[in-house]
């Protein structure tokens, strides 16, 4: 194999990793990103075509993958997914681009491996997480990934919490976005004792179980939240 066939090799592989990633793509993006013509998009969508991938093209629009069809590497549990998403904010901090770029061109193949229904909750997580550098390295909470899952599939969580002052109480609270101050993680939520948004310190919720009972979805985005509480 020459270096002309690995350069098309590694762009197949490439395209059909962003097929699997996004649900529409035009020649002219894939073109633009692959520094290469649209004429040779063309051939490399029939090559794909040809070697039995079903791709499909939305007239005047782009190309898309038949739905439901995957190549997964390695098969995602959807907790893993969501501690993946968390990690992709993490990272988005850094400072130094190269790295990032790097992380995100790697979190794209990840995604691309997701069903839809794990990739739409996967999105939920992320526009409903935000993270500033937490200073407090100690793990001092054991609930992350259990809220993340509450979140993103609309369960009533039951929670045992300690206030300031040390007093225990007993709350249904609907989970609704994850934050991270300098020093802890916080859950914001709908308290039905309340019966108002609140925040909750993951490192005073002592006992957390998730209920078969699901909320109807806040319709809000996070920023809107902000907007209207602060």
């Amino acid at each position: 194999m020459n270096e002309n066939d690995t350069t098309r090799l590694s762009r197949l592989t490439a395209i059909l990793t962003q097929l699997q990633t996004k649900r529409l793509l035009t020649a002219a993006e894939l073109a633009n990103r692959f520094s290469v013509s649209t004429r040779t998009i063309y051939r490399d969508i029939k090559a794909l075509e040809q070697a039995g991938v079903p791709v499909l093209t939305e007239e005047g629009k782009g190309y898309t993958l038949m739905e439901g069809y995957r190549i997964p590497p390695v098969m995602f549990t959807e907790k893993q997914a969501n501690a993946l998403i968390l990690a992709e904010q993490l990272v988005l901090k850094n400072k130094d681009a190269s790295f990032v770029e790097d992380y995100l061109e790697a979190i794209n193949k990840i995604k691309a491996v997701l069903g839809n229904n794990v990739k739409n909750k996967a999105e939920l997580l992320t526009e409903r997480t935000r993270f500033s550098q937490n200073v407090n390295s100690e793990r001092n909470s054991n609930n992350l990934s259990d809220l993340q899952f509450a979140l993103t599939n609309f369960y009533l969580i039951r929670i045992e919490y300690t206030n300031e002052a040390d007093k225990s109480s007993e709350r249904l609270v609907e989970p609704f976005a994850i934050l991270s101050t300098q020093e802890n993680w916080l859950l914001v939520a709908w308290c039905r004792l309340r019966d108002e948004f609140r925040y909750f310190r993951l490192d005073r919720i002592k006992k957390l179980e998730i209920l078969s009972e699901k909320f109807n979805p806040h319709k809000m985005t996070l920023q809107e939240y902000f907007d209207k509480h602060y």
